[in-house]
C-alpha cells in the first residue's frame, strides 16, 4: 500500500492532521504521523518505507532523503524550501514541492502582533508607541507581503514596497506605494518586514550599512529566514543605535547576546511561528496532501521546485 508520511518536529494541530488522513486515505493510501520528535534518526528510520512525505521546517537533507528508498514526492507546507536538499531530490528522482499561499495569512497576523508587542514595550506597563501613521515598508511583495499590507492598511499605517520581481503597477494597484530600490525602502520606513527566501544572493543581505538607512526608531520584522541577515552587522547596529530594534520567528545564531545587552530592544519566538496556526497547518496539509495524490495518480508537477 502506498504510505505518506507527516513529519513534523513540533506539534501539528490535531483538525490538519485529520484533515490530512481524509484525503490520504480517501486516495487509498497509508497515513503515517511522526510528531515532536528530538533525534534525526527517528526521521531517519520514519521515512524508511514512504512513498510521499509531508514536512514543515524538518530539515530533508540527503542523509534522509537517501534512506527513503521509496520516496516519490516531498512536499514542504509552506512557501519556503531551503530546507530541502533539492540536489539531492533530483538525483534520486525525487519531485519536491511548496504549497505556496497557505500560511500567508498566518505569517502576516504574527508580523503585525510582533509589531505591535514591541511597539507597547512587550506589555511592561510603560508608554509605548502606536502603528498608526507610521511609516511600514515591505521587503519582496508576494503572498505573505500581500498580507501584511492589507493589515497594516488597517492599523493606519502607511504602506511601502520593493520587489524587483513585481511590477511597479501591480504593487500600487494595491494601495501600495512601489519605491525603485531597497535603501529608498529602508531609509523611508519606521518599520520593515522581511520576506526574501534564503539563497546564494540574499544570505547576509541585510547588512549594516542597510539596517543604518532606517529612521530612528527603526524596527525589523524578520518572518523570513535568519540566513538572510548578517549578524555580525546587525549586532554592531544594535551596539551603535540605541534606537533600532529586532523582531524575528527565528531566533539568530548570536541570541545569547541579544539577552545579554538588549533587553527591551528585541524579541525572538522559541521556534519558527509563521505558520503555526490550525487555520495554516489545515491549508498547507489539505494542499500538500493533494498535491500528492495528485503527482503519484496522475504525475502531476504543480508546483514542483526542483529540477
Amino acid at each position: 500500500m502506498t504510505k505518506v508520511l507527516i513529519a513534523t518536529d513540533k506539534p501539528f494541530a490535531p483538525a490538519a492532521v485529520n484533515a490530512i488522513r481524509e484525503v490520504v486515505e480517501g486516495a487509498g493510501y497509508e497515513l503515517a504521523l511522526l510528531e515532536s520528535y528530538t533525534d534525526k534518526a527517528e526521521l531517519i528510520a520514519a521515512v524508511a518505507d514512504v512513498d510521499g512525505m509531508i514536512i514543515r521546517s524538518d530539515k530533508a537533507t540527503r542523509e534522509v532523503i537517501e534512506a527513503a528508498k521509496n520516496l516519490k514526492v516531498i512536499v514542504r507546507a509552506g512557501a519556503g524550501y531551503d530546507n530541502i536538499d533539492l540536489e539531492a531530490c533530483t538525483e534520486n528522482g525525487i519531485v519536491a514541492m511548496n504549497t505556496p499561499g497557505q500560511n500567508s495569512n498566518a505569517v502576516a497576523e504574527l508580523a503585525l502582533g510582533m509589531m505591535v508587542f514591541l511597539a507597547r514595550k512587550g506589555y511592561n506597563g510603560k508608554a509605548g508607541v502606536e502603528l498608526r501613521g507610521k511609516n511600514i515598508g515591505i521587503h519582496a511583495y508576494g503572498n505573505v507581503g500581500k498580507h501584511v499590507a492589507n493589515i497594516a492598511k488597517g492599523f493606519g499605517m502607511t504602506v511601502y514596497a520593493f520587489d524587483p520581481f513585481v511590477a511597479k503597477e501591480a504593487i500600487e494597484a494595491d494601495g501600495v506605494k512601489a519605491v525603485d530600490t531597497v535603501e529608498e525602502l529602508y531609509s523611508t520606513c519606521h518599520y520593515v518586514s522581511l520576506h526574501i527566501p534564503a539563497n546564494d544572493k540574499t544570505k547576509k543581505s541585510i547588512n549594516y550599512d542597510l539596517l543604518n538607512k532606517m529612521p530612528e526608531g527603526g524596527i525589523l520584522v524578520n518572518t523570513a529566514r535568519k540566513e538572510v541577515i548578517d549578524e555580525e552587522g546587525m549586532l554592531k547596529l544594535m551596539e551603535d543605535r540605541k534606537d533600532f530594534a529586532y523582531i524575528s520567528d527565528i531566533a539568530p545564531d548570536c541570541a545569547d547576546e541579544f539577552a545579554a545587552k538588549y533587553e527591551g530592544r528585541f524579541f525572538f519566538t522559541p521556534k519558527k511561528m509563521g505558520a503555526q496556526t490550525a487555520e495554516a497547518n489545515i491549508n498547507a496539509g489539505i494542499a500538500g496532501a493533494n498535491q500528492i495524490v495528485n503527482l503519484i495518480e496522475k504525475g502531476d508537477e504543480t508546483f514542483r521546485v526542483n529540477k
